[in-house]
Formats: structure tokens, sequence, C-alpha cells
């Protein structure tokens, strides 16, 4: 089936001629949503838009996804298509323009099947909108595919799309990477645009990859990746693509590594033990240098992260009349950011730049970072959750995802690897890190722990 071929392996294939873009679309239009993929399906759309390429042709200078499709996570705005950003006070919402991602992606020749689930304002580490089911891993469904970016996620485990754009302010691609068994890549602060919008201030979201292997990930962000006039900031550019490093050796790096939760006191699982236990030996067996390190984040560096994440959150307004929309969640944290002075939401920002200095300064000697992804296995649907009381439902996502938020406060690149399972089959990730810019050595590192574990070999159940 088409579905059974990587990314890279179906753009091939429409190199070569054996499949058009259309048959793709047709191909993937064809499969039935029964993880909470998608909130808008736009399979019309897509299919004008593999007609429009293949009667122009395939320019000579293509990319290696040309003719794959792919989706669009729901916070991106995208022209003429509805657009509700996770939230029931904008489930009417079409937009007359795309932002950048969205017409990158579009130029790329990647027709979009549709807008894949997120969370209200893409806050939530699960992805439980009022405008659409939740969105769950293939691998049971019963179970969340986490969040934000668990609709693209999901759709990818599932054999919807070939691989997905999503996007990552505190964990939102790796945590569903984690959850669905696959590889999630946030790259560092500036490598992907945030152009027009730019709405985070605070640095810590860019957009990302979800993918079933290393070399899918690395073309998807080949085709994101780039500076635009008006970026605040951006990466140096790489030596070459970001494919290409996949084929590169690493040589022999130096992994410092660390379990402690950053972000808050919980009992880590013993299956996510064992993934980062694992993990320590193959880097091992693969001939890097594992050295324990303590934690590089204080723990002072939450409340932080807390005050800006709250007011990230009040920069997410309702339309005027539609507020009894949003969720419980998204109106207490909207409140307390509301509550944050001009000078304390600096102030937060500017002690935020100083933990990640002292950080990024103890994690200097190292090439990379490794920690678990996730504090446990998905969890089931509306574990989380809590309506009645938010700041339960925040307490709860900190323990459940201890780690992730740490490189967005660095700005470092990340990556979530699918090295293990439980017993019962749930998958269950490893995160690595890199120094800020250096996505390649990261990638090369990742695609040669992947060949040591080709996990992109598994399939969840009805795939």
């Amino acid at each position: 089936m088409l579905h059974d071929l990587t990314a890279l392996e179906q753009g091939d294939a429409v190199r070569r001629g054996e499949v058009s873009p259309l048959e793709l679309v047709e191909h993937y239009a064809g499969r039935a949503d029964a993880v909470g993929a998608f909130i808008t399906p736009t399979h019309e759309q897509a299919r004008d838009h593999a007609r429009r390429l293949t009667e122009a042709g395939r320019p000579a200078d293509a990319g290696p996804l040309w003719g794959v499709p792919t989706g669009i996570k729901d916070l991106h705005p995208t022209a003429g298509v509805r657009t509700t950003f996770g939230s029931a006070a904008y489930d009417d919402f079409v937009p007359d323009a795309s932002d950048d991602l969205v017409l990158t992606v579009e130029a790329a020749g990647m027709p979009s099947l549709g807008k894949t689930s997120t969370p209200e304002f893409g806050s939530p580490c699960y992805t439980e909108p009022d405008v659409a089911p939740p969105a769950v891993t293939p691998w049971d469904t019963t179970r969340t595919a986490g969040g934000s970016s668990g609709g693209a996620a999901a759709a990818v485990a599932a054999g919807l799309l070939p691989l997905a754009p999503g996007s990552d302010g505190g964990g939102s691609i790796r945590i569903p990477a984690s959850c669905c068994g696959l590889v999630g890549l946030k790259p560092t602060r500036g490598r992907i645009s945030g152009a027009p919008r730019y709405g985070d201030p605070v640095g810590l979201a860019t957009a990302g990859t979800l993918a079933r292997s290393v070399r899918d990930a690395a073309a998807l962000l080949d085709v994101l990746a780039g500076r635009r006039v008006g970026d605040p900031f951006w990466a140096p550019e790489p030596s070459g693509t970001f494919l290409d490093a996949c084929d590169r050796e690493p040589g022999r790096l130096r992994v410092a590594r660390f379990i402690a939760p950053v972000i808050a006191d919980v009992d880590v699982h013993p299956s996510s033990v064992t993934a980062w236990d694992d993990a320590s030996r193959l880097l091992e067996t693969l001939g890097h240098d594992v050295e324990d390190v303590p934690v590089p984040i204080p723990r002072e560096a939450v409340a932080d992260f807390e005050t800006c994440w709250a007011v990230l959150t009040a920069l997410s307004p309702a339309p005027p009349g539609r507020e009894d929309r949003l969720r419980p969640l998204t109106r207490w944290l909207g409140g307390l950011g509301h509550a944050v002075s001009g000078p304390e939401f600096g102030l937060a920002i500017g002690r935020l730049r100083q933990h990640a200095a002292v950080a990024l300064a103890a994690l200097a000697p190292y090439d990379v970072v490794l920690t678990p992804t996730l504090a446990r296995p998905p969890v089931e649907v509306g574990a989380l959750r809590d309506d009645a009381d938010p700041a339960r439902d925040f307490a709860a996502q900190k323990a459940f995802t201890p780690w992730t938020s740490a490189w967005n406060v660095t700005g470092m690149p990340a990556v979530s690897l699918p090295l293990h399972s439980t017993d019962d089959g749930l998958p269950v990730g490893v995160m690595l890190a890199a120094r800020p810019a250096e996505e390649e050595l990261l990638l090369s590192l990742a695609a040669q722990v992947e060949s040591a574990v080709p996990w992109v070999d598994r399939r969840p159940p009805g795939w």
C-alpha cells in the first residue's frame, strides 16, 4: 500500500512517474479518520492542488517531498479554510490570508488534506478540543495522542498522512510524538520563521516536524526552514540540507543525561526509566560517552515560565461576545495572564533568558543531552483534563511533561525518538537535545540511533 512507504519513498515514486500527486491525495483521502486527526478536512482543495501540480509538471528545483500530501495544524490561518485554533469561539472563522508556513508548504508542492486537530490555542498537552473529537493514539484509541500537535501526530501514526508539520511551545511536537510512536523534531529557535504574525514575543514556540522516520522529519525541516525579512531572531544557515545530515557519521559524542524532572515533583514511570536507560546503553554501544549531570535549569525557572505561558494565553482572546465559549483552562490561564503587569512580564522574560544562559553554559561541554520525553506512557482520554479545577488540570500536565519545556526555554533543538514500548504495546519516547543551531548533528545522531532500533517497521493496530 502507498501509505506503507515513507514520505521520501512516496516522493521518489512521484519523481519517477510511478504515482501521481493526485493518486497519493486520493489514497489518503480514502482512509477513514478513526483517531480524531482532522478538525476540517480539505480533500477537494487537495485534489485541485494535486491537479495543478500534475498540469504544471515537476519543477527542476523541486525537493524530494514534491507531490507528497500533508496536513496543516489548525493553529495556522489558511486562506478560505475554516481555522478554529481548536476553540469553539472560532468555530466558524475563515481567514482571508494564509500564514507563512502554509504558503511554504504549498509552494513546496505538498497538497494539504486538512486542518489537523489541536487543543484550544495550542495550550494543553492533550488534544481534546470542543470543536472536534479527541485526538487519540492509534496504538490504543482510548488514550491521548498528546498535544498540542495531537491531530498531526495521530494522522501520521495512523497512516492518514505521510508526515506533517506541528508546532511546539512547551513540548507540543515531542509530546504527541512520544504518545504516537513517531519522530518529533523541535528545531532551534529561529530556524523556522514565525512570519507574518510573530505571535510569541517570548520565543518559546516554533514550528517543527512529525514523521515516521528521522529522514522524513529532516526532509520536511528542509521545506520549512528559512529566514524571512523581519524575523526577530534566526538561526545560521546549515552547511547543507538537513536530509543530507542524516547520512553523516556523527563521530564520537559526549552525551549528558539526567532523569530528575525539571518542572514538577513526580514519580517517573518504569517504562520511561527503562527507555532512558536502554537509550544510554545504546549510545555507549555506538561509541559515545554518556555522563550523568545535574538538572541544568533551576526549579525557580518554573514560575517565570508559567508567568510567560499565562500571558501568551491572554494574548489569544475570543471574539467579542464569545468569551463564554472558551474552555475553563483557557479562561483561568488568561485571567492569570491579564493580572500580570507589563513590567512583571518583561522581568519574567528576562529571568527566563538568564536561566537559559546558565543552562546553556552548564551543557556547553556536551554535544547532546538525553532525557525521557514523558514521565509516563500515553494516558487515557480525559485523565489530564479537569474543567472543574483548571489549576489541577495544569498541574497534571506538568507532571506528565516534566522535561520538554526546558528546551523551549533554552531554544535548543530537540527530538523525541520512539525507542521503546510498554509490555502492552504503548509507545515510549526518548528525547535528545543539542546545542542551539546544531540540528545537523542532532539529526546525524538520531539517524544513527534509528538505524540500530528501526521503530519505523512497527505499525499500530488497524494500519
